[in-house]
This record gives structure tokens, C-alpha cells and sequence, in this order.
């Protein structure tokens, strides 16, 4: 027997892969800047930053943020099993999801600054379609990815000025300071 749905059901799926896709998102979010050790390298610490670089525990508040706002948006997209953009949405989001997961090493873990960027402007333009399809499939989940792009935008700004400011980043070589006793 196939039937419509009740709301209560409907909330419970909602609640369902809310209860994995946003612990996943964040998760591996967070695990990504921690294994390329963002912000936390001797390399990072002697680069010349731009002069709105915030500071460095801002970033440990915005970004689980962002994570949880966009895994709460794909769960939007995910529970919506009528739309025939759902599977277009679903699999764009995946694509900036990895590439938003594999900047954090490019510039923190091989130090490649330039290449960063560019990455940076790639992850961009897959966020911003994906965006565009979220919006199509649920407007809030398209509103949910905003802050995402916005914060975005303002990596590659960073991203930019850093990469000015450091034509040698890619070769800089930073020793430990450490004595013997």
C-alpha cells in the first residue's frame, strides 16, 4: 500500500538524517583543517597576513557554523524525494564538499598558497552551484548556503592577499626553534 506521508513522519525522516548528515558534515569538516594542521604550523605562523585577517579563533567559531548549515541544507534537499533536481543538488554538494575538504591541505599541509587559491575559486563556483540548485529544490536550503559563499568569498580574499604578500611561501622553510639542554 503506497500512501502520502504523515507530518509527523515526515519530521521523523528530517530528524533521521539530520541525526547523520550534519555530524558527518561537521565531522569531517573539522577533521580536514585538523589533520593539515590549519593555522597551527610553524610555515603559517611566518607568513606575512593580510591586515583583515581575523583572528585565528574566529575561524574555529565560523566554520563548525558553516558545517552544520550546510549539512542541515543538504538534509533539506535530501528529504525532498519529489524534486527532480534533488539527485543534480545532492551530487553538486558532494563536489564542493570535497573540494572545500582538500583546501585546507593544499595550503596547510604542501604550503602551495598560489594553488590554494585557485582551489579556493574552484570550491567557489561549485558552492555557488549548488546553491543555485539547493534554492531550486528547497529556497532554504539555498538561504542556508549563503553565509557558506560569503565566507567563501572572504577565504579567497585572504587566500589572494597572503599569496601578495608571500611570493615566496610556496619555498619558505621554517626551522624549529628548539634547544637542547
Amino acid at each position: 500500500m503506497v500512501g502520502v506521508a504523515t507530518k509527523g513522519q515526515l519530521r521523523m525522516s528530517f530528524l533521521r538524517w539530520a541525526l547523520v548528515l550534519v555530524p558527518v558534515v561537521v565531522l569531517l569538516g573539522l577533521a580536514s583543517g585538523m589533520i593539515s594542521g590549519s593555522g597551527d604550523t610553524n610555515w603559517y605562523r611566518a607568513l606575512e597576513k593580510p591586515s583583515f585577517q581575523p583572528p585565528s579563533y574566529l575561524f574555529g567559531i565560523v566554520w563548525p557554523i558553516l558545517y552544520v548549515l550546510m549539512g542541515l541544507a543538504l538534509v533539506l534537499v535530501v528529504n525532498a524525494k519529489g524534486s527532480r533536481l534533488r539527485g543534480i543538488a545532492i551530487a553538486t554538494f558532494i563536489a564542493q564538499f570535497v573540494a572545500n575538504l582538500l583546501w585546507s591541505p593544499i595550503f596547510f599541509g604542501m604550503n602551495q598558497v598560489s594553488f590554494a587559491f585557485w582551489w579556493l575559486l574552484l570550491t567557489l563556483g561549485l558552492a555557488g552551484l549548488t546553491t543555485w540548485f539547493f534554492w531550486r529544490v528547497r529556497t532554504v536550503a539555498g538561504v542556508m548556503m549563503l553565509p557558506y559563499i560569503a565566507w567563501l568569498i572572504f577565504a579567497a580574499a585572504l587566500n589572494f592577499q597572503v599569496d601578495q604578500l608571500n611570493p615566496d611561501a610556496e619555498t619558505l622553510v621554517v626551522g624549529n626553534n628548539s634547544t637542547q639542554i
